[in-house]
């Protein structure tokens, strides 16, 4: 405890990210970044963005990039907000519509910043358990108070819900918002952006990180009825009213405008983690079915802490969870074909001793 900080900051348990090792030769199957780089039309349009403009303030309101968005999924620009990566764009939501509320219904396995921000906004957290197949029961959530929050499709388990089982979700809880984090939809679900203009209670969370090649950049969004996205303005005009700067608005509307690229990125993404489903399951892993761009697996006789141990004493790192019921599932994250091939020969040879 450190006497200068508040009471709150004594009891914060903060987010622990994904390592990113320092390492030389790394096979990196750890933090779902993308294996293939970004658009070129992105690098384009970030080398014309470093000019004599960066000694101005970016648009506050980004209404380019909402626009490109809005036009891209057939919304209005008034039904978009932009962030600083969908982890702050998150936060806002927490602030905005959860802050100070009971009942927060959330899946007990889930993205491990939502505790994190319940801590930092006093949400009372409902933790709803998946089902034995490590899937959410739509059933589960109904008469939430304070919301509902999940990632669709989940994280870390890779298992999606169908956009149907999204809407009963919707229609069980029309007095508060429910949020779908969408960090990982592009790869094989179905965006609940569709149902935007029949719910005013639906927010679609979504990252350029992950389809789109540009973790590097912090680049989050938000999309809902009109009257979410202000109280998500007003917010963010409380917090920090520049969060995203030019060259990162601009790589925002190249990504949105380059959709040839952004579709076979994601196809050879999609073809990748088949591959890697099947080689698991050669070696005796059973793999969750995924719909994002990692695979949740688990051995049927080693335990997981001494299989990320073993890959990383060989230059290969996955991600370990030490929650309950999971604990002996690793995370993997899909990888360029050399990449996964490396990480099987490991497993290989480890099996073999």
């Amino acid at each position: 405890m450190n006497k200068f900080w508040s009471e709150k900051t004594n009891c914060l348990q903060p987010y622990v990210p994904g390592e990113q090792p320092k390492l030389t030769n790394l096979v990196k199957l750890n933090t779902n970044e993308n294996p293939f780089p970004p658009s070129p039309m992105v690098l384009t349009a970030m080398r014309d963005a470093i000019n004599d403009d960066l000694r101005l303030y970016p648009d506050p309101s980004a209404d380019n990039l909402k626009q490109t968005i809005a036009d891209y999924y057939g919304l209005h620009k008034q039904q978009v907000f932009v962030g600083n990566g969908s982890d702050e764009v998150l936060a806002q939501a927490f602030a905005a519509f959860f802050q100070g509320k009971q009942q927060l219904l959330l899946p007990d396995i889930s993205y491990s910043f939502y505790p994190v921000y319940c801590q930092l906004y006093d949400v009372e957290a409902c933790y709803v358990p998946l089902n034995e197949h490590f899937s959410l029961n739509p059933a589960d959530y109904c008469g939430a108070r304070a919301g509902v929050i999940f990632p669709n499709p989940n994280a870390p388990t890779g298992c999606i819900l169908p956009l149907v089982q999204v809407e009963q979700i919707l229609q069980a809880n029309s007095d508060c918002v429910v949020l779908v984090d969408e960090a990982y939809i592009d790869f094989g679900g179905e965006s609940a952006v569709r149902l935007i203009n029949d719910y005013p209670n639906l927010l679609v969370v979504q990252t350029l990180s992950k389809s789109r090649s540009l973790a590097g950049m912090r680049i989050g969004l938000a999309m809902g009825h009109a009257d979410l996205i202000e109280g998500l303005e007003r917010v963010k005009n409380s917090f920090n009213s520049y969060p995203l700067d030019r060259v990162a608005q601009a790589a925002a509307i190249a990504a949105f405008t380059d959709d040839d690229y952004f579709r076979l990125t994601c196809a050879k993404v999609i073809k990748n983690r088949i591959w890697l489903t099947e080689q698991l399951q050669r070696l005796e892993f059973e793999v969750l079915p995924s719909e994002a761009n990692f695979v949740f697996a688990r051995h049927g006789s080693k335990e997981a802490a001494q299989i990320a141990a073993f890959l990383r004493l060989h230059g290969v790192v996955v991600r370990h969870f030490q929650q309950e019921r999971i604990s002996n599932f690793l995370r993997i994250s899909v990888g360029t074909q050399e990449q996964q091939q490396r990480l099987i020969a490991v497993l290989e040879e480890m099996l073999a001793q």
